[in-house]
């Protein structure tokens, strides 16, 4: 079986990638005042042009830039959405665990000021640049889902002091604003979108919807709005343009927010997103068995299999990724499926706890396998 001409690749990855030391350095001064934009700019440069060429020595068949120029994968991008600001009066903390204990990701609130709309192109620049630095990979773009301004906003949209009267008007802004967004992306030369959806992933645990619940929105059918929104956002894209999502159950320092596996969300979004594939976690028992994904069509949609884990360095087995490849035929036939990690090596700008020889390793791996698998 032949390696796939189109996106989702059969060895593909998520798009984060660790930062290097000199990079952090460089944001650290800027940060201070010791570094302008312009220096900033240059040492983002330099690493992309180093990790582009990394990606394509592994022999992936996508490159992304590791989104080194952002802090976080989400917020850099929506808070560039017309009528969005932050709270510096508050935050947002999100609970995270791993096998040592606790820990919390705490972000400045999302506020809905004015009715959502897009002015500029968001990442635009960032994508010209990578596109210009790839030689023989497609470039790849990764932005949150929409889904993700609501999830991240903490309580519903329509509330006393909100623009917006009707929730069924934020919704269809929010579509608007995206749809707008990806057209603008299309026409800077974006042919692999990816939206990175972690609230759907997080629906499928019954604390999330029960925090959910308890701001008083429908947690139970929420992912039914999200599918609906990306849709929309989506509708009569060019036929060339290749869009994938990405759910994970949250990735901040090899750790991690939910749990449980995509059966709540399984037959609305595997059988009703209008995308090309599907990037799902499945380094481990957190994130349930295969059988989820039986509601995917027969046809040319892809799942993506996130076998290798990016919270530690410890490589994987081939063999184990091979059989857990063909234990996921029993529900998706074999050239409806792809290899990749489980998640970004660096969601936020501090990273997970790994070195970059181990994440290197890993992509290796991923090629490795792919070739061995499919050809």
């Amino acid at each position: 079986m032949p390696a796939r001409d189109l996106a989702p690749f059969r060895a593909d990855h998520v798009g984060s990638l660790l930062r290097p030391p000199a990079l952090l350095e460089a944001r650290g001064a800027h940060a201070e005042g010791r570094l302008d934009d312009a220096g900033l700019r240059a040492a983002e440069d330099e690493a992309i042009r180093d990790v582009v060429a990394m990606q394509e020595s592994v022999g992936l068949q996508a490159a992304t830039d590791g989104e080194f120029r952002r802090s976080s994968w989400h917020m850099d991008f929506l808070y560039q959405l017309d009528g969005v600001s932050s709270s510096k009066d508050s935050s947002v903390e999100v609970a995270f665990r791993n096998a040592s204990g606790d820990l919390t990701f705490a972000a400045m609130s999302l506020v809905i000021d004015q009715r959502i709309g897009l002015s500029t192109t968001i990442f635009g620049d960032a994508f010209s640049m990578l596109a210009s630095t790839v030689t023989s990979a497609v470039p790849k773009l990764t932005i949150p889902s929409p889904s993700m301004l609501h999830y991240r906003l903490g309580g519903a949209p329509v509330h006393e002091g909100s623009p917006y009267s009707d929730p069924d008007e934020f919704w269809a802004d929010l579509a608007a604003a995206y749809h707008a967004e990806v057209s603008r992306l299309y026409d800077a030369g974006v042919r692999y979108l990816q939206l990175d959806d972690t609230s759907l992933a997080y629906l499928n645990d019954p604390a999330q919807r029960d925090s959910m619940a308890a701001r008083g929105e429908d947690a139970d059918h929420m992912h039914e709005r999200y599918v609906d929104t990306i849709n929309l956002a989506l509708r009569d894209r060019p036929s060339d343009l290749r869009v994938t999502t990405h759910m994970c159950r949250g990735n901040y320092r090899s750790s991690w927010a939910a749990e449980g596996g995509y059966d709540h969300v399984a037959e609305k979004v595997f059988g009703g997103l209008e995308i090309d594939g599907f990037f799902c976690e499945y380094d481990d028992a957190r994130s349930g068995d295969f059988s989820p994904l039986r509601y995917l069509p027969r046809g040319d949609q892809q799942i993506v299999l996130g076998l290798v884990t990016t919270k530690s360095g410890e490589l994987e087995e081939p063999d184990t990724l091979k059989r857990r490849i063909e234990e996921a035929t029993k529900y998706v036939p074999l050239e409806q499926l792809c290899l990749s990690p489980q998640c970004g090596f660096s969601s936020t700008v501090e990273g997970n706890a790994l070195s970059y020889e181990q994440e290197v390793a890993k992509l290796e791996l991923v090629v490795s396998v792919a070739q061995d698998v499919w050809g």
